[in-house]
């Protein structure tokens, strides 16, 4: 996570102390789940919880040594806790642990994300609904087309980012689950009620068959949405560049008071934000493919799926809520030239009515040919 791009509620999300929280919740909640099961006794997590503290320093130290993040949270959680500690992870792997936890990472980062989506559907069409009657020009090809209005052009935004909105919801959804299952998937050491209790306290569904980890189909699904929010963030960034550009100058990024365009050339006022977002959205789409290529692991599971996912998930979560945020500034913000707008239109005088015309003369000559019959 780079510092410039890391907005605060999604930094704490992928943190390390975020993190353990999460791996200590899920511990005690399958703790307690035993304890109502009888095959731990009772007020077990009860007391953990009371006594257990997530020391950073002293798990990372635990695991330069013996090599298994898990196996070093655990030893660091029981120097705290003492005895009762010994009832945790019974019948779990490392994957229940670890796959549940970033799965509520995934929650967690999508509900900011949710909001961000929010923000900027209603930023859309409050500048869609205000320039509903201002003519402009409409492009195919780069190249004057027919009349529109800037409205309707901004409409097509809004209504892409709706359908985003509901296309994450779903991945959301799919991402949902989590996996108290043991080594293999089978439950052989665990009873699969455990799965059930953890799954209600958080707010999840159970993975119906997993292996020993929850499978990556789900994760694809949600890095794949991703990318294509990133995909209409840079159309329309694209279409703002365009129109700010020195000989269009149809809108504007704002620009405040004291801000400065080019060390050299002081005239200069740049799409710089919409060009910033460009760039972003080529990394966020990134990680679709290596989304993809984690979803083929061996057989019930390795782990080439986790050092991509170490890197892509809170990079990706991160940049999209940055990007979401930014655009939002920038439409609430966009300077709106409805002048140089109505000038570019009759550049070309009539001739973007040409096909109105063109029709025109066609029904005119098939009128002509009905009279004469």
């Amino acid at each position: 996570m780079i510092p410039r791009y890391s907005r605060a509620p999604m930094k704490e999300v992928w943190s390390s102390k975020t993190k353990f929280q999460i791996w200590l919740d899920i511990e005690l909640y399958a703790c307690e789940a035993m304890e109502k099961l009888g095959t731990v006794p009772k007020g077990t997590s009860r007391k953990i919880r009371a006594k257990a503290k997530i020391n950073e320093k002293r798990i990372d130290k635990i695991e330069s040594e013996v090599k298994h993040d898990v196996i070093a949270f655990l030893t660091s959680i029981a120097e705290y806790a003492g005895k009762p500690a010994r009832f945790l992870h019974q019948g779990l792997t490392s994957s229940d642990i670890l796959d549940t936890a970033f799965n509520v990472q995934l929650m967690k980062s999508a509900k900011i994300i949710n909001t961000e989506l929010t923000n900027l559907i209603k930023s859309l069409k409050k500048i869609s609904l205000k320039h509903k009657n201002t003519p402009c020009i409409g492009r195919s090809h780069g190249i004057h087309a027919e009349p529109t209005t800037f409205g309707v052009k901004m409409a097509s935004f809004y209504k892409e980012f709706e359908r985003n909105q509901k296309r994450f919801e779903l991945a959301t959804k799919e991402i949902s689950f989590c996996a108290i299952s043991g080594a293999v998937g089978n439950y052989a050491n665990i009873d699969p009620r455990v799965e059930q209790f953890v799954a209600k306290k958080l707010g999840m569904s159970c993975e119906p068959i997993s292996t020993q980890i929850i499978p990556r189909d789900r994760h694809a699904v949600y890095f794949s949405t991703l990318g294509i929010i990133a995909s209409s963030i840079e159309r329309l960034a694209t279409e703002i560049r365009h129109l700010q550009r020195t000989e269009v100058l149809e809108v504007e990024e704002f620009f405040s008071k004291g801000q400065k365009g080019s060390s050299a050339m002081p005239h200069k006022r740049n799409p710089v934000l919409s060009e910033n977002l460009t760039g972003i959205s080529r990394l966020i789409r990134s990680y679709v493919i290596p989304s993809m290529e984690n979803i083929t692991l061996w057989h019930e599971r390795d782990i080439s799926h986790s050092s991509v996912e170490r890197m892509m998930a809170p990079d990706a979560n991160v940049l999209t809520d940055f990007s979401l945020a930014r655009m939002t500034n920038i439409i609430s913000n966009l300077v709106v030239y409805p002048k140089n707008m109505l000038s570019n239109l009759n550049k070309l005088n009539k001739l973007p009515m040409s096909e109105g015309l063109m029709l025109a003369l066609t029904q005119r000559a098939c009128q002509e040919k009905r009279l004469i019959k």
